[in-house]
């Protein structure tokens, strides 16, 4: 994201709305609102939804619109982005690390604004596929690079804590764009170099 630190406005307008929701979904699951451990758990849980879910307020063209004509045309790798998300079936987290890579075609972007990227886009309800897929789709729209890949590594909630229940499994996720697609030798070398 930008420089200024985003917060879901949308949540911010309906915090009495938000908070009066939250206090049902409470007393419906069966606690006593009014004990006192609970008495501001509908506004800390508001403040937290502005904070995680400050994605929708994100304008990806703002985060790598600033872009340096820079003759640099190897690869360029910005790994173990360490994000947090919200599944959108369950509304329960899930986390890890994301590993961009990229050949300049004459733009790069300041290397802060992959991860801001990141920030823009897990701070909403998700899925971890669509999270690799917007990724490398932001980026070779906006950078118009050689080649961009992208690789998600997440580990959810809805999977560790409850239904199945395993933990430390983890999902890995990809997505391939421009010469990494056609270049199985570029798309080794992004991997290799994932590993050091």
């Amino acid at each position: 994201m930008p420089a200024k630190e985003y917060k879901n406005t949308r949540v911010t307008e309906n915090r009495e709305l938000i908070e009066g929701h939250i206090s049902e979904i409470l007393r419906l699951i069966g606690e006593d609102v009014d004990r006192e451990g609970l008495l501001d758990t509908p506004a800390r849980v508001t403040r937290m939804y502005e904070e995680i879910f400050a994605g929708y307020e994100a304008d990806y063209k703002d985060i790598l619109g600033v872009a340096f004509d820079e003759k640099h045309e190897e690869l360029v790798i910005v790994k173990d982005i360490v994000y947090y998300s919200q599944c959108e079936h369950h509304m329960a987290p899930f986390f890890g690390k994301i590993h961009i890579g990229y050949v300049p075609s004459g733009r790069i972007a300041g290397l802060s604004k992959f991860a801001r990227l990141v920030e823009a886009i897990t701070r909403r309800l998700q899925v971890q596929e669509r999270i690799t897929s917007e990724i490398a789709d932001i980026i070779d729209e906006e950078l118009a690079p050689h080649g961009c890949m992208v690789v998600v590594e997440g580990e959810h909630l809805c999977m560790c804590a409850r239904g199945v229940k395993k933990p430390g499994s983890k999902t890995v996720t990809s997505a391939v764009r421009g010469l990494f697609r056609k270049d199985p030798a570029a798309r080794a070398e992004f991997l290799s170099l994932l590993k050091q």
